[in-house]
């Protein structure tokens, strides 16, 4: 560890004694590499304070959230994604710790589920999560989250100068990251189909793979970036609103997943005792 260290900032040194000697063109260059490498293992370097009380009173996970059934009903939901990303399970899953959820079509409750799902996973003790919000066309993580001014995952692809911990926001919850949608883009299906999302995607698959990543999805009847979202995760949780979505519907969506290792569908919005519970779990189209 502390050889691998030694070298890194001996690196950084002969960069940045390079950049004296350069001239102004190259020199950017030059500071945009040594930036990167020293946020590169920095997880984030922002840090944000949720509301709390505005996610209680929105029925979101907080520690003022006095509903123990859907503290209990999360506890069953992350189970299996997890063991599917850290697990025996987790051989032959390519990409198992990043997991998409989305759903038909709007009003489903898919992003109230990425939330808790991401609040949840966060309370393990030894469980580190980030929550990108990929419905880049409406996104709402942000807003629900208090979260303003921050630039976010569009920029990012659009913009060679921005690194990782630019765009990752740490929260006052340990183990919780943040990557906002950032600003709306004409050529969003376009960025997320990139080499540098793909690339992306590898790094946090493989370098963070210690970690859940979870992206909140537009809808996949409603939207083409959801089905390119779905060909870079190992894990699908797909929302079914329990008393509005027709079974043809869901039959649509779901031919989109069949590339997918693993789907787990949500039934959500159901009158029963329990507000969210299993539909169905496994693979769809193999």
């Amino acid at each position: 560890m502390f050889y691998r260290l030694g070298v890194e900032m001996d690196i950084l040194e002969k960069a940045l004694e390079k950049l004296a000697q350069t001239n102004d063109n190259d020199s950017k260059e030059i500071e945009r590499k040594v930036k990167g490498c020293m946020g590169r293992d920095s997880f984030s370097q922002t840090k944000v304070s949720l509301d709390w009380s505005k996610l209680a009173r929105n029925g979101l996970l907080s520690p003022e959230q006095t509903k123990a059934a859907l503290i209990e009903e999360y506890r069953v939901i992350k189970r299996p994604l997890i063991n599917n990303a850290f697990g025996i399970s987790s051989k032959g899953i390519n990409r198992s710790n990043l997991i998409l959820v989305t759903s038909s079509v709007p009003g489903e409750g898919k992003t109230f589920s990425a939330i808790n799902l991401a609040l949840s996973i966060a309370n393990e003790r030894d469980k580190k999560v980030l929550l990108i919000d990929a419905d880049v066309a409406k996104p709402s993580i942000a807003n629900r989250l208090g979260i303003t001014g921050s630039p976010g995952l569009i920029e990012y692809l659009e913009n060679d100068d921005l690194i990782f911990s630019d765009i990752s926001l740490k929260t006052d919850l340990d183990d919780l990251q943040i990557i906002p949608a950032g600003k709306k883009h004409a050529f969003s299906t376009e960025l997320l189909s990139s080499d540098k999302m793909a690339k992306f995607v590898d790094e946090l698959s493989q370098r963070y793979s210690d970690r859940i990543v979870i992206f909140d999805s537009p809808p996949l009847l409603a939207a083409t970036q959801a089905e390119v979202l779905a060909s870079l995760v190992g894990q699908v949780v797909f929302v079914i609103s329990a008393e509005t979505t027709i079974q043809g519907t869901v039959q649509d969506a779901l031919k989109k997943l069949e590339s997918v290792d693993v789907v787990l569908a949500l039934l959500n919005k159901s009158k029963h005792e329990l507000t969210l519970d299993y539909y169905g779990y496994g693979q769809y189209g193999h």
